[in-house]
């Protein structure tokens, strides 16, 4: 594929009067790692629920490999490729962590296939293999989130959106699962979106880099360049 697997022309998205993007564009080419950083409120987590139609968008359109998903319900995304590992990380508490990563294969009949994906996520994070009978919501917070990466890769995702991986996690632990989120991205080739909140990390992490303002992109740029830029630095990295 030439073009962008992910793109975003011109979306706007409204929370009744309120509108949370004014115009958003944005695209991710196939094997990038494409991060989005702001303050609070700047629009980050609504473009994500927004790319997968939970709020919907008022104009403009989100295209995945060229075509547009506006007109699809949620479900029909992850079938197709997109998934999302929404903040908070949403795992299902009562099920074990085996059944919350067969949920993420709901709609595949591929059953040898999804036994190899298991498989592969438990290689991912062997903690999670360690715990595979217990119920999810007996986890720590940082083995919550390796389980909502790792039921997001059953659906066989080309592109990942990730919201605030890094929320409430101890510096250790976010270290770790930003090696794996590298590690996915080189492995499979996947196609990752990241919200976080962390800028500095995130930057590291990442192909190119987007700047969220009350709803708006400010500034698009390589993330190298974003590291480095003076004022970025002094309003998101803390300097």
């Amino acid at each position: 594929m030439s073009g962008p697997i992910l793109e975003l022309v011109n979306v706007t998205a409204h929370y009744g009067r309120i509108q949370a993007l004014k115009g958003i564009s944005l695209r991710a080419m196939p094997g990038e790692i494409v991060t989005i950083i702001g303050a609070n409120g700047a629009g980050k987590s609504s473009t994500l629920m927004t790319i997968c139609n939970v709020l919907r968008a008022s104009s403009g359109d989100v295209r995945f490999e060229g075509r547009s998903v506006l007109p699809l319900s949620p479900d029909r995304l992850p079938p197709m490729g997109l998934c999302q590992v929404p903040e908070g990380r949403r795992i299902f508490p009562r099920l074990t962590v085996s059944e919350n990563l067969d949920m993420g294969a709901f709609f595949r009949k591929d059953h040898e296939a999804i036994r190899r994906d298991k498989d592969m996520v438990y290689d991912l994070f062997p903690v999670l293999k360690e715990r595979r009978r217990q119920p999810g919501g007996t986890l720590s917070g940082g083995e919550q989130q390796m389980l909502a990466i790792g039921r997001a890769l059953m659906s066989r995702p080309k592109a990942l959106l990730l919201d605030e991986p890094s929320l409430g996690l101890a510096p250790l632990i976010v270290k770790q699962i930003f090696a794996i989120i590298k590690r996915i991205n080189e492995e499979n080739r996947t196609t990752i979106l990241l919200v976080e909140q962390n800028a500095n990390l995130a930057l590291q992490l990442a192909t190119r880099g987007y700047v969220l303002e009350t709803g708006k992109v400010v500034l698009e740029d390589d993330a190298r360049a974003l590291l480095g830029n003076p004022e970025i630095r002094k309003a998101y990295l803390g300097e």
